[in-house]
Protein backbone atom coordinates (compact mmCIF):
# COMPACT_ATOMS: atom_id res chain seq x y z
CA UNK A 1 0.00 0.00 0.00
CA UNK A 2 1.23 3.34 -0.96
CA UNK A 3 -0.48 5.28 1.86
CA UNK A 4 1.45 4.85 5.58
CA UNK A 5 0.01 6.18 8.87
CA UNK A 6 2.34 8.09 10.79
CA UNK A 7 2.34 10.42 13.93
CA UNK A 8 0.19 13.50 12.56
CA UNK A 9 -0.87 12.01 9.52
CA UNK A 10 -1.00 9.36 6.71
CA UNK A 11 1.55 9.72 3.76
CA UNK A 12 1.71 9.14 0.50
CA UNK A 13 4.80 7.14 -0.06
CA UNK A 14 4.19 6.18 -3.59
CA UNK A 15 7.57 6.54 -5.67
CA UNK A 16 6.07 8.67 -8.68
CA UNK A 17 4.17 11.42 -5.84
CA UNK A 18 7.70 11.25 -3.76
CA UNK A 19 9.35 11.92 -7.29
CA UNK A 20 7.34 14.32 -8.13
CA UNK A 21 7.43 16.31 -4.51
CA UNK A 22 11.55 16.71 -5.22
CA UNK A 23 10.71 18.00 -8.31
CA UNK A 24 8.61 20.55 -6.62
CA UNK A 25 10.91 21.58 -3.74
CA UNK A 26 14.29 22.38 -6.17
CA UNK A 27 14.56 25.80 -6.27
CA UNK A 28 15.49 25.36 -9.94
CA UNK A 29 12.41 23.94 -11.07
CA UNK A 30 10.67 26.97 -12.75
CA UNK A 31 7.00 28.31 -12.84
CA UNK A 32 5.34 25.99 -15.97
CA UNK A 33 7.25 22.97 -14.15
CA UNK A 34 6.29 23.74 -10.43
CA UNK A 35 2.66 24.14 -12.14
CA UNK A 36 2.63 20.96 -13.86
CA UNK A 37 3.91 19.07 -11.02
CA UNK A 38 1.27 20.44 -8.56
CA UNK A 39 -1.15 18.76 -11.16
CA UNK A 40 0.61 15.31 -11.36
CA UNK A 41 0.72 15.00 -7.96
CA UNK A 42 -3.03 15.70 -7.33
CA UNK A 43 -3.70 13.00 -9.89
CA UNK A 44 -1.41 10.72 -7.89
CA UNK A 45 -2.91 11.36 -4.75
CA UNK A 46 -6.50 11.02 -6.28
CA UNK A 47 -5.54 7.73 -7.65
CA UNK A 48 -4.30 6.18 -4.39
CA UNK A 49 -7.64 8.01 -2.51
CA UNK A 50 -9.44 5.96 -5.26
CA UNK A 51 -7.51 2.47 -4.47
CA UNK A 52 -7.57 2.71 -0.34
CA UNK A 53 -11.07 4.67 0.32
CA UNK A 54 -13.06 3.61 -2.33
CA UNK A 55 -15.13 0.45 -3.08
CA UNK A 56 -15.00 -1.80 -5.79
CA UNK A 57 -17.84 -4.54 -7.58
CA UNK A 58 -17.75 -6.65 -9.84
CA UNK A 59 -19.99 -6.18 -13.10
CA UNK A 60 -20.54 -7.93 -16.37
CA UNK A 61 -18.89 -6.63 -19.25
CA UNK A 62 -19.31 -7.32 -22.78
CA UNK A 63 -15.67 -7.64 -24.81
CA UNK A 64 -15.42 -8.34 -28.27
CA UNK A 65 -15.24 -11.36 -28.04
CA UNK A 66 -17.40 -12.78 -25.26
CA UNK A 67 -18.78 -11.82 -22.27
CA UNK A 68 -17.17 -11.47 -18.91
CA UNK A 69 -17.23 -10.15 -15.85
CA UNK A 70 -14.69 -6.81 -14.01
CA UNK A 71 -13.94 -4.92 -11.27
CA UNK A 72 -15.62 -1.15 -11.28
CA UNK A 73 -15.21 1.50 -8.40
CA UNK A 74 -17.71 2.48 -6.82
CA UNK A 75 -18.62 6.04 -4.93
CA UNK A 76 -17.50 8.54 -8.10
CA UNK A 77 -20.36 10.03 -8.49
CA UNK A 78 -20.32 10.78 -4.27
CA UNK A 79 -17.21 12.35 -4.64
CA UNK A 80 -16.97 16.60 -3.65
CA UNK A 81 -13.54 18.70 -4.13
CA UNK A 82 -12.70 21.42 -2.32
CA UNK A 83 -10.41 24.13 -4.02
CA UNK A 84 -8.58 25.95 -1.21
CA UNK A 85 -8.31 29.42 -3.54
CA UNK A 86 -5.62 30.08 -4.94
CA UNK A 87 -2.55 27.54 -4.48
CA UNK A 88 -4.86 24.65 -5.18
CA UNK A 89 -5.90 25.25 -8.25
CA UNK A 90 -3.69 22.96 -10.30
CA UNK A 91 -3.59 20.71 -7.19
CA UNK A 92 -7.78 20.12 -7.74
CA UNK A 93 -6.95 20.21 -11.38
CA UNK A 94 -4.66 17.00 -10.84
CA UNK A 95 -7.26 15.48 -8.44
CA UNK A 96 -10.26 15.88 -10.93
CA UNK A 97 -8.50 13.56 -13.19
CA UNK A 98 -9.03 11.40 -10.84
CA UNK A 99 -12.48 12.30 -9.53
CA UNK A 100 -13.71 13.55 -13.05
CA UNK A 101 -17.44 13.49 -11.69
CA UNK A 102 -16.82 14.87 -8.63
CA UNK A 103 -18.54 17.75 -7.57
CA UNK A 104 -16.33 21.47 -7.10
CA UNK A 105 -16.33 23.52 -3.83
CA UNK A 106 -14.52 26.46 -3.72
CA UNK A 107 -13.04 28.60 -0.80
CA UNK A 108 -10.96 31.81 -0.32
CA UNK A 109 -9.42 31.98 2.79
CA UNK A 110 -5.69 33.35 3.44
CA UNK A 111 -3.49 34.49 6.38
CA UNK A 112 -3.40 38.07 7.20
CA UNK A 113 0.50 37.83 7.83
CA UNK A 114 0.25 41.57 8.35
CA UNK A 115 -1.32 41.21 11.94
CA UNK A 116 1.72 38.79 12.94
CA UNK A 117 1.31 35.73 14.50
CA UNK A 118 -0.49 35.13 18.04
CA UNK A 119 0.86 32.26 19.84
CA UNK A 120 1.93 30.60 16.29
CA UNK A 121 -1.19 31.23 14.48
CA UNK A 122 -2.55 33.74 12.03
CA UNK A 123 -5.99 35.61 11.94
CA UNK A 124 -7.25 34.09 8.77
CA UNK A 125 -9.43 36.05 6.14
CA UNK A 126 -12.38 34.23 4.19
CA UNK A 127 -13.59 36.11 1.18
CA UNK A 128 -15.29 33.29 -0.70
CA UNK A 129 -17.10 30.57 -0.50
CA UNK A 130 -19.08 28.43 -2.84
CA UNK A 131 -19.99 25.15 -2.04
CA UNK A 132 -22.23 21.94 -3.48
CA UNK A 133 -24.24 20.27 -1.49
CA UNK A 134 -23.01 17.78 0.73
CA UNK A 135 -24.57 14.77 1.99
CA UNK A 136 -23.01 12.48 4.93
CA UNK A 137 -21.93 9.42 2.86
CA UNK A 138 -19.84 11.69 0.28
CA UNK A 139 -16.48 11.45 -0.03
CA UNK A 140 -14.90 14.79 0.65
CA UNK A 141 -11.05 16.25 -0.18
CA UNK A 142 -9.86 19.39 0.65
CA UNK A 143 -7.04 20.49 -0.91
CA UNK A 144 -4.29 22.75 -0.37
CA UNK A 145 -0.34 22.12 -1.03
CA UNK A 146 0.67 23.94 1.91
CA UNK A 147 -0.74 22.99 5.41
CA UNK A 148 1.67 25.37 7.37
CA UNK A 149 0.56 26.84 11.22
CA UNK A 150 -2.77 25.05 10.13
CA UNK A 151 -4.86 28.56 11.05
CA UNK A 152 -6.01 28.73 7.04
CA UNK A 153 -7.32 24.63 6.77
CA UNK A 154 -9.22 25.07 10.44
CA UNK A 155 -11.07 27.90 8.98
CA UNK A 156 -11.78 26.39 5.87
CA UNK A 157 -13.34 23.28 7.88
CA UNK A 158 -15.08 25.50 10.10
CA UNK A 159 -16.69 27.26 6.97
CA UNK A 160 -17.32 23.83 5.72
CA UNK A 161 -19.13 22.06 8.19
CA UNK A 162 -21.50 25.07 9.42
CA UNK A 163 -24.67 23.85 9.70
CA UNK A 164 -24.26 20.52 8.07
CA UNK A 165 -23.55 17.05 9.25
CA UNK A 166 -19.92 16.83 9.03
CA UNK A 167 -19.02 14.10 6.31
CA UNK A 168 -17.89 10.09 7.03
CA UNK A 169 -15.60 10.70 5.02
CA UNK A 170 -13.25 13.92 5.18
CA UNK A 171 -10.06 14.04 3.78
CA UNK A 172 -7.55 17.05 4.21
CA UNK A 173 -4.95 16.90 1.08
CA UNK A 174 -2.05 18.67 1.46
CA UNK A 175 1.50 17.90 -0.55
CA UNK A 176 3.62 19.37 2.36
CA UNK A 177 2.70 19.82 6.04
CA UNK A 178 3.96 20.64 9.33
CA UNK A 179 3.63 18.56 12.46
CA UNK A 180 2.47 21.43 14.13
CA UNK A 181 -0.24 22.22 11.50
CA UNK A 182 -0.82 18.77 11.18
CA UNK A 183 -1.47 18.56 15.08
CA UNK A 184 -3.54 21.57 14.98
CA UNK A 185 -5.99 20.43 12.67
CA UNK A 186 -6.35 17.39 13.92
CA UNK A 187 -7.67 18.54 17.18
CA UNK A 188 -9.90 21.04 15.95
CA UNK A 189 -10.90 18.19 13.38
CA UNK A 190 -10.38 14.46 14.86
CA UNK A 191 -13.01 13.70 12.27
CA UNK A 192 -11.06 14.65 9.48
CA UNK A 193 -8.52 12.26 8.07
CA UNK A 194 -5.39 14.19 7.45
CA UNK A 195 -3.24 13.09 4.13
CA UNK A 196 0.37 14.62 2.88
CA UNK A 197 2.90 13.60 0.43
CA UNK A 198 5.45 15.17 2.99
CA UNK A 199 5.93 15.82 6.71
CA UNK A 200 9.07 18.49 6.92
CA UNK A 201 10.44 19.37 9.71
CA UNK A 202 8.99 22.48 11.46
CA UNK A 203 8.15 26.33 10.76
CA UNK A 204 10.21 29.09 10.47
CA UNK A 205 9.62 32.79 12.86
CA UNK A 206 7.53 33.84 9.61
CA UNK A 207 5.38 30.45 9.62
CA UNK A 208 6.54 29.14 6.95
CA UNK A 209 7.02 25.39 6.08
CA UNK A 210 10.85 24.01 6.27
CA UNK A 211 12.65 22.60 4.03
CA UNK A 212 9.44 23.01 1.71
CA UNK A 213 8.57 24.34 -1.43
CA UNK A 214 8.49 28.18 -1.21
CA UNK A 215 4.86 29.75 -1.79
CA UNK A 216 3.09 27.41 -3.96
CA UNK A 217 0.68 30.20 -4.95
CA UNK A 218 3.75 32.36 -5.90
CA UNK A 219 5.51 29.62 -7.89
CA UNK A 220 2.94 28.20 -9.93
CA UNK A 221 1.46 31.74 -10.88
CA UNK A 222 4.63 33.41 -11.38
CA UNK A 223 3.83 35.99 -8.88
CA UNK A 224 6.35 37.30 -6.22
Amino acid sequence: MAIESREHASVVTHALAQHTLTELRSVETGQTEFRKGLVKLGRICGYELADTHLGTESVPVETPLTETRGDRITGLDDVVVVNVLRAATPFVEGLLKAFPRARQGVISASRDEDAGQDDGEFPIDVQYVKLPEIRPDDTVVVADPMLATGSTMVAVLEELTHGTPTPENLFVLSAVSAPSGLERVGEAFPEAKLLTVGIDDHLDEHGFIVPGLGDAGDRAFGTN
